[in-house]
């Protein structure tokens, strides 16, 4: 299946058998699939999978982390990707022509990618090039689709991850006068922020309005107006009412949170940079934490002497993260064993050469 059908395949219906097997039936299943399977097969699962999903994964981590050790893994000709739609495109895209990327769940999306698509990116770009000349670099977080990632690459930029997004910055700044960012603006704003860059020197350009949304004469920083929607729901009054009820308690963030809640918190950080503060963290520590909810989760279980919860006391998992589950997981797996191989994640050729331009660029330069 190429790139573009992805989004017009629906997918397949799920056979009533796996929707009224009980957990435990699935769980035996899944391993003793595996195990048939043995080193032919690699599982990579994304922190924010869900618990009955992960215990199966045969390493856990961020997207591209896990792309890149599956790569690795040359042993393995099937790599089952639990975690969204960009991640396996990147897993392809960084695969080895003997392996093939599997999502279990063709549905399992991600909204923040699906906000900047390639003509949209075009259009921008044909637009803010006519103004400000040849002074911009594209950057795109890693959470973007296998085309904006190309897009990207073709015209000089790079990716950046949520670990590296300042040092990638940097570099850009040290290629051309101008960045545009997409898609996230929260990241995007975060780190420039924090790099002495003022608010004052950034704009937002809003891809359905095909304009920018501040008038600013100069900017260093053009913002993509794209949002992850797990992580705009950490508001600022969330902060303040913590502070208020419990003061000692420290707020550990993700920097895909809004600029107001990243400035009024203790501490943030990538995915990883989160795991590590808590592990590292003595006995008795307190944290409010502002990421996805099955991390949290997870956190609260692994560390259970320390007083962890979420930022936001009514949040709920990622939506689209959670359609990676046990039915469709062993469904997969099924469909492997009967020697078909279902929604495999095939990323066209040149996309994804120049998509690994700007994947190369960063790793040469973090």
């Amino acid at each position: 299946m190429l790139l573009n059908d992805i989004f017009q395949e629906v997918q397949p219906q799920l056979p009533v058998k796996y929707k009224e097997a009980t957990d435990k039936e699935l769980i035996e299943k899944v391993w003793k699939l595996k195990k048939y399977f043995g080193k032919d097969l690699f599982i990579p699962g994304h922190h924010y999978q869900r618990d009955d999903v992960i215990q199966f994964a045969d390493a856990t981590g961020d997207s591209l982390q896990l792309a890149q050790v599956s790569a690795a893994n040359t042993e393995a000709s099937y790599i089952i990707f639990c975690g969204v739609h960009f991640m396996a495109e990147t897993a392809d895209i960084l695969a080895n022509e003997n392996q093939r990327v599997i999502l279990p769940d063709l549905r399992a999306g991600c909204s923040m990618a699906d906000m900047a698509n390639r003509a949209q990116t075009e259009k921008a770009w044909e637009k803010l090039t006519s103004i400000y000349g040849d002074t911009i670099i594209p950057i795109t977080y890693v959470n973007s689709s296998a085309e904006i990632k190309a897009f990207v690459g073709r015209h000089g930029g790079a990716t950046v991850t949520s670990s590296n997004a300042e040092k990638m910055l940097h570099w850009a700044f040290s290629q051309k006068k101008r960045i545009l960012f997409l898609p996230d603006q929260h990241l995007g704003r975060n780190t420039a922020y924090d790099m002495g860059i003022s608010l004052n020197e950034m704009v937002v350009w809003n891809p359905h309005k095909e304009e920018m949304e501040e008038d600013v004469l100069d900017p260093k920083m053009i913002l993509w107006k794209g949002h992850c929607s797990v992580h705009e729901n950490f508001r600022i009054d969330h902060v303040w009412s913590l502070r208020e009820k419990d003061p000692e308690r420290k707020i550990l963030v993700h920097p895909e949170c809004s600029w107001e809640v990243t400035q009024a918190a203790d501490l943030a950080g990538s995915t990883r940079f989160i795991i590590e503060q808590v592990r590292q963290a003595p006995k008795g520590a307190k944290w409010a934490i502002g990421t996805e909810m099955n991390l949290v989760k997870r956190l609260i279980k692994q560390f259970p002497d320390q007083s962890i919860v979420s930022l936001n006391p009514e949040m709920c998992p990622c939506l689209t993260m959670n359609r990676i589950d046990l039915p469709h997981l062993v469904w997969a797996l099924d469909e492997l064993y009967e020697g078909r191989i279902p929604n495999q994640i095939r990323v066209d050729h040149q996309v994804a050469q120049e998509a690994k331009l700007a994947i190369d660029r960063m790793l040469v330069n973090d």
